[in-house]
């Protein structure tokens, strides 16, 4: 049997490797509609990072109780919400100067 933790990191370093490809070998005028589609899976990771930050049966808490208010999951769960609310907006505004360049001058 393979460790999963040999599994996850290859997973994630090909991942990157296909990321980085895709983002670099794509048309300018894919660009748009690329970053339509980051901002749609931050969107996702925003709604898994606030069930994980909601969420409270089954954790570790970081202070070893039981009855704390800061567990791990949710502090991780609180970045993830705050990192990619960044990251959405950012996009957000940078598909929207985008779409303007695409527009006819008057």
């Amino acid at each position: 049997m393979t460790d999963p933790f040999v599994t996850d990191i290859t997973i994630f370093v090909l991942a990157i490797f296909v990321g980085y490809y895709v983002v670099w070998n794509v048309t300018p005028a894919l660009h748009t509609p690329l970053m339509s589609v980051t901002n749609a899976i931050s969107g996702i990771i925003v709604v898994g990072a606030v069930i994980a930050v909601g969420s409270q049966s089954g954790v570790t808490m970081i202070d070893g109780t039981d009855d704390s208010v800061f567990s791990f999951s949710r502090v991780l769960g609180f970045f993830a919400v705050m990192l990619a609310s960044v990251n959405i907006f950012g996009g957000f505004i940078v598909t929207q100067r985008m779409l303007q360049m695409f527009k006819k001058k008057k």
